[in-house]
């Protein structure tokens, strides 16, 4: 008599590295859903379909999946800042493509557009809050240094001030941020940016 075997499909865990990975991109867009004001971890394990138990595997605590989400958010933006200031030598460009990169990057990824403005974060470890104003500090030093280098360029008056000018600049970015996540991401940043960017950098 002939046995038939039936072998059972097997079911391949994800990789340390790409359960992490895993776990931030399902934050990220449990942020960006309509009840995403506050994300707690027994949703998210849930919504993995895996207990709270094997999140704090990859995360020692809800606050460093954040920093996860906010390392990436750096990484990201400074590299394509780099980026754009060693491709263009035109200044007025850097901030254009700046400019339109910040916004961007916004647009797709709404989740993170709540990082980025803290609405995420209200309930978090005050540190989260300390490194996302970091970063939006280091994006401004950099656009000062795009001002600075449009007036020696004579792009613009020398009686110019740099960090006036930068500061404007990254109020305006997170003002456009803010909506965007204010109106349940309806309200495109990047909408009419090719008019107000001429206000902003002449």
């Amino acid at each position: 008599m002939n046995e038939e075997t039936s072998t059972a499909p097997k079911t391949t865990r994800p990789k340390p590295g790409e359960r992490k990975v895993q776990i931030l991109q399902t934050l990220a867009t449990m942020l960006q859903e309509p009840d995403g004001d506050r994300v707690t971890t027994a949703a998210l394990a849930a919504r993995l379909q895996v207990s709270e138990a094997a999140l704090y595997r990859h995360f020692a605590s809800k606050a460093q999946m954040f920093e996860g989400l906010i390392e990436f958010i750096e990484r990201s933006v400074f590299m394509l800042i780099n980026q754009i200031t060693s491709r263009e030598e035109d200044a007025f460009k850097q901030l254009r493509a700046i400019l339109v990169m910040l916004l961007g990057f916004a647009e797709k990824n709404p989740g993170m557009t709540r990082v980025l403005i803290g609405d995420a974060l209200v309930t978090e470890d005050d540190r989260l809050q300390v490194r996302i104003n970091q970063i939006v500090d280091r994006v401004e030093t950099s656009i000062k240094q795009c001002f600075r280098t449009a007036i020696a360029q004579g792009k613009l008056p020398e009686q110019n001030d740099p960090g006036a000018r930068a500061n404007l600049f990254v109020s305006y970015v997170i003002g456009r941020w803010l909506r965007f996540a204010k109106t349940g991401f309806s309200q495109r940043p990047t909408e009419g940016i090719d008019q107000q960017i001429i206000l902003l950098i002449t």
